[in-house]
């Protein structure tokens, strides 16, 4: 998967505190949109786009997987956004 510009976004997320490059990899910028959740509570909206190999993948009916880093899992959700209109930004 390819990190995307979300539409709308807010802020963009580097590397979480104690991040070692050397151990832990690369960790690029995430652009995302803060958004309400629900009375004072706040959720972060990335946009991610699959490679045509994992597009056939799904295809295929592979599943999508959701990895977290660390041992504490946060509340999180899945979804699909719509297709980008042809004068924006493919990656919505």
């Amino acid at each position: 998967m390819h990190i995307g510009r979300i539409t709308g976004a807010t802020r963009n997320l580097g590397a979480p505190q104690g991040w070692d490059p050397d151990k832990d990899g690369t960790c690029g910028g995430l652009p995302i949109r803060d958004e309400p959740h629900s009375p004072g509570v706040n959720r972060m909206v990335s946009s991610w786009l699959p490679t045509p190999e994992e597009i056939a993948l799904i295809q295929a009916g592979a599943p999508i997987h959701l990895l977290i880093v660390g041992s504490a899992h946060p509340p999180v959700a899945v979804s699909v956004g719509v297709p980008p209109r042809d004068e924006e930004h493919p990656h919505a």
